[in-house]
C-alpha cells in the first residue's frame, strides 16, 4: 500500500511539474505566431568597441566596424 501511495505521489510531482511548462508553451506558440508573422528579421551586428549586439539599422558605421554609440566610435579614430 505504501508504493502504490508513493508511487501515486511522484505521478503528482511529474504531472504538476509539467504542467506549466506545457501552458506556457501553448500560449506562446498562438501569440509567438500571430506576432512573428508580421514582424521582418533585422540583421544584427555587434558593437568593434564593446560587444554589444544591436540591429544593423540602428549601428554607427566606421574605422573598424559597426559601434553602438558615438562615443564608441569616436575611441577608434
Amino acid at each position: 500500500m505504501k508504493y502504490l501511495v508513493l508511487l501515486l505521489v511522484v505521478v503528482l510531482v511529474l504531472w504538476w511539474a509539467g504542467r506549466p511548462r506545457v501552458a506556457r508553451s501553448a500560449g506562446n506558440t498562438s501569440r509567438g505566431g500571430a506576432s512573428a508573422a508580421g514582424r521582418q528579421v533585422r540583421p544584427m551586428v555587434a558593437c568593434a568597441h564593446c560587444g554589444v549586439h544591436l540591429p544593423q539599422d540602428e549601428a554607427l558605421s566606421g574605422p573598424g566596424g559597426h559601434y553602438c554609440c558615438e562615443a564608441h566610435r569616436a575611441a577608434h579614430r
